[in-house]
């Protein structure tokens, strides 16, 4: 302390410093203090706008959705919470996919180039997962002009089809209006019928889908289309031209994946190379023995699309009638996760769904 009255020590106050003592010399420290502090700025204004969940609330636990985790958990009344297992994990990942937002709605075609491949199963159990997940509106339009099934998938509210949707277009304005055509699935999920007589909906082509679609897309945010077997006919091409991606419909089997890459081929012809390049291809009751090589199959449709999902074989699929997704068994009811999730990963702004300006101008002539 030599150089320092020891009288002084006491009456060194707030704000003074000790002398031959640099202001801020320990470690620099109060220097860096004065340089780097910020600028003190009055308080903004105090509205309830402070009243939030993250704020007022104390984090609750989510109790684990299945197995001996849960089993534990009740027994104790929570208070034995052990951590999600990988597989709930995953599944929460696929779910919060499937949550991707939607700018605008999205229009999803689901095809195949041959009948009986569960297309229009496909459709519709796709249908029954976004609308369980998400929070807006998904409908699923049938637009199989031969006598399509989809309107029989889920109980019927109403007689009308999209017949009558598109003779009253005019007059539908409010979402009350819409939901006197469509059949709502206890998934909220809301399904507009084809006509039953052939005469009628033979006379539904590409004209008379974009009209009904327009409707649509102002009360939901995800319309999934059912098209009609092939990619030829007016109806599917219609469809297809309205399509923000594209979902095919594979079976596991040679003869049949052949023509739905061939689907593929006459997309990328015909204008549609992004529709290809963003598409996700379903190889459909796949997982039983036989003499075909699924994982060949995968392997080809992954270097063509952007993503390929399995749906495993299940009995309860195969009585075409209405079906929910508690029914399924547990492997199925994931695949179908990962196929909203696959799909909703093409939500939002990409790369493939504008197309080049190339096939635009081929779609376009």
């Amino acid at each position: 302390m030599s150089g320092v009255d020891p009288n002084r020590i006491d009456s060194i106050g707030e704000g003074s410093e000790a002398p031959g003592i640099e202001p801020g010399a320990e470690n620099g420290e109060r220097e860096m203090r004065s340089e780097t502090a910020p600028a003190r700025t009055a308080p903004g204004p105090i509205t309830a706008a402070e009243f939030t969940d993250e704020r007022i609330l104390r984090a609750r636990s989510t109790a684990p959705a299945r197995g001996w985790r849960r089993l534990l958990f009740a027994l104790t009344r929570g208070w034995v919470h052990l951590p999600p297992s990988a597989a709930e994990r995953a599944e929460r990942d696929l779910v919060t996919r499937i949550k991707t937002p939607v700018a605008g709605p999205r229009r999803i075609a689901v095809l195949s180039r041959k009948g009986g491949v569960g297309k229009t199963t496909t459709c519709l159990m796709l249908g029954h997962t976004f609308a369980t997940h998400r929070g807006d509106r998904v409908a699923a339009l049938d637009g199989n002009p031969d006598a399509g099934s989809l309107g029989y998938r889920v109980r019927r509210e109403t007689t009308a089809t999209v017949t009558d949707l598109l003779r009253d277009a005019a007059t539908v304005d409010r979402y009350a209006d819409i939901r006197a055509y469509t059949s709502q699935a206890p998934t909220r999920l809301e399904v507009i019928a084809a006509d039953d007589d052939p005469r009628i909906s033979d006379a539904f082509e590409e004209p008379q889908y974009r009209a009904v679609v327009d409707v649509l897309e102002r009360h939901y945010n995800l319309i999934l289309l059912d098209t009609g077997t092939g990619i030829l006919g007016s109806a599917t091409r219609g469809l297809i031209s309205l399509a923000d991606q594209v979902v095919l419909v594979v079976p596991p089997s040679l003869d049949g994946a052949r023509a739905s890459s061939a689907t593929f081929d006459w997309l990328d012809e015909h204008g549609g190379g992004h529709l290809v390049k963003g598409a996700v291809t379903v190889i459909n009751a796949s997982g039983r023995r036989g003499p075909v090589m699924v994982d060949r199959i995968e392997e080809h449709f992954r270097r063509r699309c952007r993503s390929v999902v399995q749906i495993p074989w299940d009995p309860v699929l195969q009585a075409g009638s209405e079906t929910t997704l508690p029914e399924l068994r547990r492997g199925t009811q994931r695949a179908y996760l990962e196929l909203a999730a696959a799909v909703a990963d093409g939500f939002g702004p990409r790369w493939w769904m504008a197309p080049p300006s190339s096939d635009h101008a081929r779609s376009q002539a």
